[in-house]
């Protein structure tokens, strides 16, 4: 097996590439800056908008780590994925999306999404909306072969990492402490044990902590 981890040089990004070394799977780590190259791996430096399908045809997996967060550039979310979405129609290749909690359902009758709850931080919702109307293109695009894993409510980046999680579908779960909570590591785990078990084709889940 091949993986590639686009935006490898972010928080997720390094942590995903980590996880696939030490599992023993060939990796490839496509960063944007030369001078952020992850080391002890194949680097590929080349912008997410550049990217076509030559450059991701030996990848059984690509994992799509990209994120930003000014105002001004949240729009990127969804034009980014679709130049994955172009690239991969029709292919066999995986694409596993780093995505948002904002787009998962608050109970199972789907009323309504958590970024559109009364609790949901305000300064949190542009974010999660470009997120989540990239999410809601990325459902309609049958001839890809994606999955779009949504972390906890609260993702940490410094959290520790436990080695293991709780699986949720597509709607807001806590563990059993009442937590909706995932540190970034373990997340890496859970998106990495989707790259190589499938479970999820053409799905949205989610993962918290146990």
């Amino acid at each position: 097996m091949k993986i590639a981890v686009l935006a490898a040089s972010g928080k997720v990004g390094k942590l995903l590439v980590k996880e696939v070394v030490s599992r023993g799977i060939e990796t490839t780590a496509f960063v944007r800056d030369a001078n952020k190259q992850i080391p002890n791996v194949t680097n590929v430096v080349k912008d997410i908008f550049a990217i076509t399908y030559d450059d991701l045809k030996e990848y059984d997996v690509i994992i799509d780590a990209f994120g930003t967060w000014s105002l001004e550039s949240l729009h990127q979310h969804q034009s980014s994925l679709q130049v994955l979405i172009d690239a991969l129609k029709g292919k066999p290749n995986r694409l596993l999306v780093v995505g948002g909690a904002g787009s998962l359902y608050l109970d199972d009758t789907h009323t309504q999404k958590l970024m559109d709850s009364d609790t949901f931080p305000e300064d949190w919702k542009p974010l999660a909306q470009q997120m989540g109307l990239a999410f809601e293109n990325l459902k309609k695009q049958n001839e890809v072969n994606w999955t779009y894993l949504s972390p906890a409510a609260i993702f940490d980046a410094n959290g520790q990492r436990s080695g293991t999680y709780n699986i949720g579908k597509d709607e807001v779960m806590v563990n059993h402490q009442g937590d909706c909570y995932i540190s970034y590591a373990d997340y890496a785990i859970a998106m990495v044990d989707e790259a190589v078990k499938a479970n999820h084709i053409k799905q949205q889940f989610t993962v918290v902590s146990k």
